[in-house]
């Protein structure tokens, strides 16, 4: 089977597409799509425990811990100790970082609008509905028990 023949090679070459197209978007105000990609994810409000921040970003406690010093070294975020919790540090927004994460926020919006402006909303339902099989195909967890490789 060729690469260009299988669904992976699909996924991985979009997805690195938009990776670039966003970081480099995010290059425009000293940010990288990760940063943009957090900020999304810290509530505006109320901030967000840490410990939350990872497994929304599918992040590792290591590289989460590096993301968030290098957007506390930019200024975007601060730590705070958890009223309720001690022993749980929430991560919030400084004026800046909610200047960036909106910028962030239309950013992703205007990207997902042109795609929307191409593809018909019968083709991304379509798409959609891919997806989602390829997710819980591999959430069952058992795609190889049953190989002899």
């Amino acid at each position: 089977m060729k690469r260009e023949e299988t669904i992976d090679y699909h996924i991985k070459t979009a997805w690195h597409a938009i990776a670039r197209m966003y970081n480099q978007r995010a290059m425009k105000y000293d940010g990288t799509m990760s940063i943009g990609y957090a900020l999304l994810n810290i509530s505006s409000e109320d901030g967000t425990a840490a410990m939350k921040i990872g497994p929304l970003m599918g992040l590792e406690p290591r590289s989460l811990t590096r993301l968030l010093q290098s957007m506390e070294e930019k200024g975007l975020i601060f730590r705070q100790v958890d009223q309720n919790d001690k022993r749980s540090v929430k991560v919030l927004l400084t004026k800046e970082g909610k200047k960036m994460k909106e910028k962030s926020r239309d950013t992703v919006l205007r990207f997902n609008e042109a795609v929307r402006e191409e593809i018909s909303p019968e083709n991304l339902n379509v798409f959609f509905e891919v997806v989602q099989t390829i997710n819980q195909i591999i959430e069952k967890n058992n795609i190889y028990d049953k190989a002899t490789v």
